[in-house]
């Protein structure tokens, strides 16, 4: 098994979103804003390669939104999915497993493409996988989500006939004894954590239950999540199991640290030592 980091580009999200109740004195130290209190962030893929599979975890937000859409998130950077792929010799074509961790615009927006007037998977040989749990959730989505699960980046996926439903099933196994997993229902109801057994290592991939090192703090919830008390206890169980056994956390939104590992402190768990994926 290989395992390769794939950058999908930068966007902006308000910081005081970001960071919840949070005062912004705090933590614009960790990711300063803009004028706007704006605050850069990546959409940072995994991708893993094993046997005949190749497994692309999340995929970005795309690019068939008009640009009035695209101006809320001022995508920024030199970064792209296919550039990304490109530079690992590989061609969208290639991959044959879309792991979807949620539906939010900017982990599976480059899931579906244009091609002219019409919607298709942008990984015409690859399944996409979600867990129908979620699906519903996202397909019929409350009021203060709607914005985040758009129809266009969702539906079109299920029309393909390329959509397959993982069981909600908290450590089960993905096709392979060392890809588990894991369920989360904070941020948004059963998002999955890939879990992965890497070179002695055990490597879990945060989605959005951590979106950043800067989100280590228990208290550091982003507004955004749908049941912040639920993500405060899941964040100090998987906290804990991390320090506890050592696991590598793998980053999708923070804009400078890939992967970190944590340590026990005076002041409760905080990272220890950062790296790119590509080090371990």
């Amino acid at each position: 098994m290989k395992l390769h980091t794939v950058h999908t580009g930068n966007f902006k999200l308000d910081g005081g979103a970001m960071f919840g109740v949070v005062p912004k004195s705090i933590w614009h130290k960790l990711n300063p804003a803009d004028d706007n209190n704006l605050c850069s962030w990546a959409m940072r893929s995994l991708l893993i390669e094993d046997g005949n599979r190749l497994i692309l975890v999340d995929n970005g937000i795309g690019d068939k939104q008009d640009a009035k859409f695209l101006g809320h998130y001022h995508l920024h950077g030199n970064h792209s999915l296919d550039g990304s792929l490109q530079q690992l010799g590989l061609h969208r074509d290639d991959i044959t497993d879309v792991f979807l961790t949620h539906l939010h615009f900017d982990h599976c927006g480059g899931s579906i493409v244009r091609q002219g007037d019409q919607l298709v998977p942008a990984f015409r040989n690859a399944h996409y996988w979600s867990n129908l749990r979620h699906w519903d959730w996202a397909t019929r989505p409350n009021e203060r989500e709607k914005a985040s699960f758009l129809k266009e980046n969702i539906l079109p996926i299920e029309a393909s006939g390329q959509l397959k439903f993982i069981e909600p099933l908290d450590g089960i196994t993905f096709g392979h004894p060392d890809i588990t997993i894991r369920f989360v229902n904070g941020h948004t109801d059963a998002m999955m954590l890939p879990q992965i057994n890497y070179k002695g290592r055990t490597i879990l991939y945060m989605a959005d239950l951590l979106p950043s090192i800067g989100h280590i703090p228990l208290p550091y919830v982003m507004a955004y999540d749908m049941f912040p008390l639920t993500t405060l206890q899941e964040k100090k169980t998987y906290l804990t199991e991390a320090v506890n056994n050592d696991y590598v956390l793998f980053f999708e939104h923070d804009p400078v640290h890939e992967c970190c590992t944590l340590q026990q402190t005076e002041k409760g768990i905080r990272h220890k030592e950062t790296f790119k994926l590509s080090e371990l």
